[in-house]
C-alpha cells in the first residue's frame, strides 16, 4: 500500500477524511455521534483561498472541520442542527398536547409565516442571533404588529431553546429584547377614566339603541371578566349567595362555530362575590331575559345573554356594540370616549380596583392571572386623575 498522501489540485496535502472532487469543490468525511457517515463540501480548503467565481460565499473545509471536532467532543449533534427552522418549529409544537383552540390557529399562522420568510428554510445551526433580529424588522416591514411580532419571537425562542437542550446548537438565535431592534409603538392599554365611565353609563340609559346594552356593560365594569368568561355564563348563576362561578368560556370560531373552552390560565377557574351593583344588574336581566333557542355547547345551556334570534353573544357582538356606541356619543359630545373594546373595560375595572388601594394578591385572584406580574405590570396603569387623587390624600 502507498504511503504517498493524497494532494489537491494546487499540490496541498489533504488530511484525513478530505478529498476534492473533479469540479474541484472539497469534501469532509466524518462519522457523527450516532455512528452515520456524514460529508460537509466547501470550494475552499483554507480560509485564504478564493471562492470561484458565480459560488456563494462560505467558510473553508478546514473551519468546518474545527467546527465538527468541536462538537462532536462537547456532544453537539450535528445532524439534529441541519433540521430547518420550519421542521423545528413543527417538532416543537407536535410536542404539545391539549392545545386550545386558538392557539392552534396562532400556530398555523407562524407556521405559515415561517414558510414564506427566508429565515424558515434555513437550517438551524446557521441561524445567529443577527438573523433573528433581521427576521423581526422584516416582520415590522410586512406591517405585523409590536406585540404581535413578540408573541412570535416567544415561540420561536422556545423551539430554538428546545434545540439547545437537544444539543443540535450551542447558542439561541431569539435570546434577546424586542425593544432593542423594534420601537415598541403599541402604546398603553385603553381604560376608562371615573368621569368617562360615569358619563358613557349616563348616556346608554337615556338612549333608546343603548339602553338594552346597559346592565351587560355595568356587569363588565364591575367584574372585570374576560369577555369570553363573560359570554359563558348561564342562567345557573348563583343569585341566593351573590357568586359568579367562572370555569369555561364561550367562545366562536368561523371555521368551527361555537365551543366551550377552558379559562384562560389555570387561575382562571374561580369564584367573584358580586357587588351591589352587579347584583342589580343580574336581577334585571334574569327578569328580562328573552328567550333562548334549544342550543346545548359543550354541556351547556341556558346561556345569559342572547342576541336578537335567542343565540348566545359572543366576543364579536360586544365589541361591535362598543364602537357603536362610542361612534354616537363622540358625535353629540365634546368630551370624547376614547375607542374601546370588551377587554378594555376589564383593564379600567382592574386599574380602578388597583388605584383604590386592592391587595395585589386578591386582585390577582379577581382577575385570574397566572401570575402578580402581569397584575402589576399589565393591567394597573397610573393616570392623572389617579395621582391627583394620591397626592392630595398623602399631603391632607
Amino acid at each position: 500500500m502507498s504511503n504517498a498522501k493524497r494532494k489537491d489540485s494546487k499540490g496541498r496535502n489533504l488530511r484525513t477524511g478530505e478529498s476534492q472532487r473533479k469540479d474541484g469543490r472539497y469534501a469532509y468525511k466524518y462519522t457523527d455521534a450516532y455512528g452515520k457517515p456524514q460529508f460537509v463540501y466547501s470550494w475552499k480548503l483554507v480560509p485564504t483561498d478564493r471562492m470561484p467565481a458565480g459560488k456563494r460565499e462560505d467558510i473553508s473545509l478546514r473551519e468546518k472541520e474545527t467546527l465538527i471536532r468541536k462538537n462532536l467532543d462537547d456532544g453537539i449533534n450535528t445532524r439534529g442542527g441541519k433540521m430547518t427552522v420550519c421542521q423545528l418549529y413543527e417538532k416543537t409544537v407536535s410536542q404539545k398536547r391539549n392545545v386550545r383552540h386558538n392557539t392552534q390557529k396562532g400556530q398555523h399562522y407562524l407556521k405559515t409565516i415561517l414558510e414564506k420568510d427566508p429565515l424558515g428554510g434555513r437550517s438551524i445551526d446557521s441561524v445567529k442571533l443577527s438573523d433573528g433580529k433581521d427576521w423581526a424588522i422584516r416582520m415590522s416591514e410586512k406591517g405585523y404588529a409590536y406585540r404581535t411580532i413578540n408573541n412570535y419571537k416567544r415561540s420561536l425562542k422556545a423551539a430554538f431553546y428546545m434545540a439547545v437542550q437537544d444539543d443540535c446548537i450551542r447558542k439561541n438565535p431569539f435570546d434577546f429584547k424586542l425593544s432593542d431592534v423594534l420601537e415598541d409603538n403599541s402604546g398603553p392599554r385603553t381604560i376608562l377614566t371615573p368621569e368617562q365611565e360615569a358619563q358613557m353609563l349616563a348616556f346608554m340609559v337615556m338612549d333608546k339603541t343603548y339602553s338594552k346594552y346597559y346592565d351587560e356593560v355595568v356587569i363588565l365594569l364591575e367584574t372585570g371578566l374576560r369577555i369570553s368568561e363573560f359570554c359563558g355564563l348561564t342562567m345557573n348563576i348563583d343569585m341566593t349567595n351573590r357568586i359568579i362561578n367562572v370555569d369555561h368560556q364561550l367562545m366562536k370560531d368561523t371555521e368551527i362555530g361555537y365551543y366551550i373552552a377552558t379559562p384562560k390560565t389555570k387561575n382562571g377557574i374561580r369564584q367573584l362575590p358580586m357587588t351591589e351593583r352587579a347584583y342589580r344588574a343580574f336581577q334585571r336581566i334574569l327578569k328580562n331575559r328573552g328567550r333562548a333557542q334549544p342550543v346545548v355547547i359543550g354541556g351547556y345551556r341556558n346561556f345569559l345573554f342572547l342576541n336578537a334570534k335567542g343565540l348566545s353573544k359572543v366576543a364579536g357582538d360586544y365589541k361591535s356594540m362598543l364602537k357603536g356606541l362610542v361612534k354616537k356619543y363622540n358625535k353629540t359630545h365634546t368630551d370624547q370616549l376614547p375607542n374601546i373594546t370588551p377587554h378594555s373595560l376589564r383593564h379600567t375595572y382592574c386599574t380602578n380596583m388597583a388605584n383604590k388601594g386592592m391587595n395585589p394578591n386578591t386582585l390577582q385572584y379577581i382577575m385570574g392571572h397566572a401570575n402578580i406580574t402581569m397584575t402589576l405590570g399589565y393591567y394597573a396603569h397610573g393616570t392623572f386623575h389617579s395621582a391627583k387623587e394620591e397626592i392630595a390624600r398623602l399631603v391632607s
